[in-house]
Parts: C-alpha cells; sequence; structure tokens
C-alpha cells in the first residue's frame, strides 16, 4: 500500500511541475502576448536575429515546445515565412537549456517550501485583481511557485519509493552494453519527452537521477537522455501542424530535422564530446550540486554546437523541407476551406484571436469575390451562360454559411479559457463581424436571386437606365467592401476612420432614394411594368442592404480596436 502511494505521490508531483510550468508560460504569454508578437515579427529579418528571437522568447516563457507552436502558427497565420521560422526554431532549442540551469541552481538547493508559500501570498492579491495584466503576473508568480513545489516534492517522493534501488536494478541489465546502451536512453528520453510533452520535465526527472549517484546510471547515460529529449520534444509542434497548411507543416518538419540531425551528429563524436564538457566543467568547477551543473553544461553545448552547425544551412534545410513536403494545395479549391484557423486553438487566447481576426480578412474579401460574379448574371446572354454564373452565387453562399459557423466554433473555444476583459470584448466584436459577413453573403446571393426570378417571366429585360443605375449601385457596394477589408487589415494599434466608410454609405443611400422616386413616376407613366419596376427596387434595395451589413462591420471592428 506504502508503495501505490509512493508513486501516486511521484506522478503527482511530476502534474504539480508540469502545471506549475503550463501556468508559469501562461501567464507570461497573457502578460506580453502583444509584445512577443511585435518581437517575433521584427526581429526575424535574417538568421541571426531569428536564433536570439528565438532565444530570449523560450528563456522568457520558459519552454521551448510554446515558442515551436507559436512559430508554427504565425507561419500557419501568413506572419512569418519558413526561413524565419527555423531561425527562430533554433534559437529556441538554445533557450530551453535555461530552465535545467534554473533548476540546476536552485531547484535542488533551496528550501522549497521556505520559497514558494511567500510567492503564493504575494502572487493571491494579484490572481483576484481585476486588472487582465496583474492577474496574468499572478498567474506567473503561481506558476513559478508551483513549478519549484513540484521538484521538491519530486525529490522527497523518489526518496521515499526508493527509486535508487528500482534504477540501479533496471540499469544492471543494459549497463554493459556499451554504445547500445547510449542509444537506448536517447530512445528512453525520446519516448519520455513525447508522452508528458514537456521537455522540461523530463529534464528535472534526469537531474534528480543523475544527482542520486545511481549505479549504471552515470554522466554519459544522463547525456543520453537528455540529447533524446531534443527529439521528444519536437513532438508538440509535429501534432499541432497536422491540421494546418503546408507551410506550417514545413516549420515543423524542419524543427524534426534540426533536432534529429544534431542528435545523429553529436553521438558520432559521443565520447569526446563529453571529455571536452568534463574537462571545461572541472577548469570551472561549482561550489557543490557538481553532477546537475555538468549535466547542465553537456545540454547548453550540445544545444549551441548544434546551432552553430547548422546556422549556415538555413536555406538547404528549408529546400529539404519542400522537398519532403511538396505544395499539394489545388488553387480552384482554396475557396471552400478556411486558410488560417487549422483546427486546434492556439497557446494563447490573444494569439488565438489574431488568427480567427486573419480569417476574418479572408472572409471579407471572398464576399468581394462573390460580388464579382453578379454583373455575369446580369449580362447573360442563355441560360446556360447565367446557370453557370448563379451557380457561383449559390456556392459562394454556402462558402460564407460554412465560415460563419466555423469561425464562430473556433471563437466559442476560445471565449471557454481564461481570458482577459479585452479579450472577451474582442471575441464579441468578432462575433457580430462574422454574422454581419454572413448576411452580406446573403444578400449578394439574393441579387442574383432577384435576376432569376426576372428571368422566369419570359424576355423582358432592366431597361438602359435601370442598368446604369444598377451597374453604378454595384460599383459603390463594391467599393464599400473593398474600405471594408481595408479596416479589417488594419494593423491592431491603428484606430479605424469611419468617414469614408459613412461617405459610401451615404452616396449609396441617396441613389436608392432616387431610384425610388424614378421608379415610382416611370411605372405611373408606363414606361415599364410594374412587375419590373419591382425587381428593380428589389435590387437597389439590396445593394442598399449590403451598404448597410458592410457598415456594421466597420463599426464592430472600430468598436474593438477602441478597447485595445
Amino acid at each position: 500500500m506504502d508503495t501505490i502511494l509512493n508513486l501516486l505521490s511521484l506522478l503527482g508531483s511530476l502534474a504539480l511541475f508540469l502545471f506549475g510550468m503550463k501556468t508559469m508560460s501562461e501567464g507570461l504569454e497573457k502578460f506580453a502576448g502583444d509584445r512577443l508578437r511585435a518581437i517575433l515579427a521584427a526581429m526575424t529579418k535574417n538568421r541571426v536575429m531569428g536564433v536570439l528571437t528565438g532565444f530570449l522568447v523560450t528563456t522568457l516563457i520558459q519552454s521551448s515546445s510554446a515558442t515551436t507552436v507559436m512559430v508554427v502558427s504565425f507561419v500557419n497565420a501568413g506572419l512569418m515565412n519558413l526561413t524565419q521560422a527555423i531561425g527562430v526554431i533554433m534559437g529556441a532549442n538554445v533557450g530551453t537549456t535555461a530552465t535545467a540551469w534554473l533548476i540546476s541552481v536552485v531547484g535542488f538547493k533551496v528550501n522549497i517550501a521556505a520559497l514558494t508559500l511567500p510567492l503564493l501570498c504575494v502572487g493571491m492579491p494579484l490572481i483576484f485583481s481585476s486588472k487582465s495584466k496583474r492577474k496574468s503576473v499572478g498567474e506567473f508568480i503561481f506558476g513559478f511557485a508551483f513549478l519549484f513545489m513540484g521538484l521538491g516534492y519530486l525529490n522527497v517522493s523518489a526518496e521515499n519509493l526508493d527509486i535508487k534501488t528500482y534504477v540501479a536494478n533496471m540499469l544492471a541489465t543494459v549497463a554493459d552494453g556499451g554504445f547500445l546502451t547510449i542509444l537506448l536512453f536517447v530512445l528512453v528520453g525520446a519516448l519520455v519527452t513525447m508522452l508528458v510533452q514537456a521537455s522540461a520535465a523530463t529534464m528535472a526527472i534526469t537531474m534528480m537521477l543523475f544527482s542520486m549517484n545511481i549505479p549504471g546510471f552515470g554522466f554519459e547515460q544522463a547525456a543520453a537522455l537528455a540529447m533524446g529529449q531534443n527529439i521528444g520534444t519536437t513532438i508538440t509542434a509535429f501534432m499541432a501542424s497536422l491540421t494546418a497548411n503546408t507551410q506550417a507543416r514545413r516549420a515543423a518538419l524542419a524543427h524534426m530535422f534540426f533536432n534529429v540531425f544534431g542528435v545523429v551528429v553529436v553521438l558520432f563524436i559521443f565520447y569526446p564530446f563529453c571529455d571536452a564538457v568534463t574537462w571545461f566543467v572541472s577548469k570551472f568547477p561549482p561550489t557543490d550540486n557538481y553532477n546537475n551543473y555538468l549535466l547542465s553544461t553537456f545540454h547548453t553545448a550540445f544545444n549551441i554546437f548544434n546551432t552553430l552547425l547548422l546556422i549556415g544551412f538555413v536555406k538547404h534545410i528549408e529546400m529539404l523541407v519542400c522537398r519532403v513536403l511538396p505544395m499539394q494545395e489545388n488553387p480552384e479549391n482554396n475557396e471552400n476551406r478556411l486558410v488560417f484557423i487549422s483546427g486546434g486553438l492556439l497557446s494563447t487566447a490573444e494569439l488565438s484571436i489574431l488568427q480567427a481576426n486573419k480569417e476574418i480578412v479572408v472572409f471579407g474579401e471572398r464576399c468581394r469575390r462573390m460580388l464579382s460574379f453578379v454583373p455575369d448574371t446580369l449580362t447573360s446572354k442563355n441560360n446556360e451562360e447565367f446557370e453557370k454564373a448563379y451557380g457561383k452565387l449559390r456556392h459562394y453562399e454556402q462558402i460564407t454559411d460554412n465560415m460563419e459557423d466555423e469561425i464562430g466554433k473556433y471563437l466559442g473555444l476560445v471565449g471557454e479559457g481564461r481570458l482577459s476583459g479585452e479579450s472577451k470584448n474582442s471575441i464579441s466584436c468578432m462575433l457580430r463581424e462574422i454574422g454581419e459577413l454572413e448576411s452580406i453573403g446573403d444578400s449578394i446571393f439574393h441579387l442574383g436571386r432577384t435576376i432569376s426570378r426576372l428571368r422566369e417571366y419570359g424576355e423582358e429585360t432592366f431597361t438602359e437606365e435601370q442598368m446604369t443605375n444598377i451597374n453604378k449601385a454595384l460599383g459603390i457596394v463594391d467599393e464599400s467592401l473593398v474600405a471594408m477589408v481595408k479596416v479589417l487589415s488594419l494593423p491592431e494599434e491603428k484606430k479605424v476612420n469611419l468617414k469614408e466608410n459613412i461617405g459610401i454609405e451615404d452616396e449609396l443611400n441617396e441613389l436608392r432614394t432616387r431610384c425610388t422616386e424614378k421608379n415610382v413616376e416611370a411605372i405611373n407613366n408606363k414606361e415599364y411594368s410594374y412587375r419590373l419596376g419591382t425587381y428593380y427596387i428589389d435590387f437597389i434595395n439590396e445593394c442598399e442592404k449590403v451598404g448597410d451589413y458592410v457598415m456594421n462591420v466597420v463599426q464592430a471592428v472600430a468598436k474593438m480596436r477602441e478597447s485595445i
């Protein structure tokens, strides 16, 4: 019974460590979400800056997996190209060594209870703060405390379970396998990291075991486990890319190639590499905690060596992944699917909202493309030409319905997480935007349906004056859609100027009023039939409705920007 309780305590300690790492990372990402996006976008202009950026961001958020998932998402959203992504991923691998040093220097040396309880006391008021930034800082402090609390409990649980004896007995059967044993430990490190999806947790376990001086588990075995973790950590970004576009999958594959290649190269020089690290540490020995210091040095040296080895071959890595994953999308089918939302949420609400906003821009562009098919229904010379144009309108009407549904579901999932007040307001405004965009799609389809009904009643067609006004109305609607897409595409820091959109809307309203008055006069003068006049005004009114919906979208964007 005691053994079961100790085993559960060990697993619970690991769970607390992972929860602390996740909470700390999320708190920092929420606090600096916009800044992280700006850093990643601005500091990746060349491969060296990309590496430095990846290092700094990963050191900040203490998670290379979070950084690489973020990078994959940015590539998927078109905010970063593949060359930039590879540089950031290289830097993220170096940045992840900060966690090992943190654990090495602090984790097993400081009285955990004395450190964590005051931290929780400091973080508690911040957690209940009404300001999202303070709440995010509180989450970071709580996560930091839980992380080291988990480390402390992990050490105690391992001693109570006498894990040293268990591990020694298991290693007794494989310790004499020479280099094959090293390969086995690399494989174990990769599999365990894939399972827990956190290289920091595997590194913490490795350092704990190494510090116990277990027979058969020396520096070389611990180093092999650390190398395996570099392979296992790629699974997180790979899973995040499965439903993404080809470029995002290429970024995840480049991450995997980079880490696997580095492990393979170092395995060829494994023993000399370990000897070099041991020699270096012996020249600058720590005052205590020698084993963890040695392993942290190896982990850092391995990742720096790997980065320096491959930083000059970024273009070659890009060419390789492009050859392995050729572009398979059919341009003709691109309109039938979402571009930036790939099925899974990103690491924070801020990034997920950014992705949804990019998709809404695509939604607006597709609405404008849908409008371009309306003139074809007006100028069709026969039923075959008309049905082809009308079929396109019907198809795009289904696309707009599906886009509203998919984006709405995605925003609903985002809304289920812990959100700041600004994020909640953004989601509310974006839900209004997609609702209005879907109404734009419906109204544009109704324009085609009006023409279809007119054609059903024989040979009567719009007069020359009516066609002039119809074309003018369509031109104004197209102008309003262009202005709407421009507003949707504005950077977050830009405020919305409604003057252009209001001017276009007023022009459309004035045209509708003139056409309505002239239509009554023309029917009274028997210039054309009442039925033709009805379809004519229905068409003009539907154009005016599109203008109203466009204005609603722009106002929703303006409201969202005001709260940022």
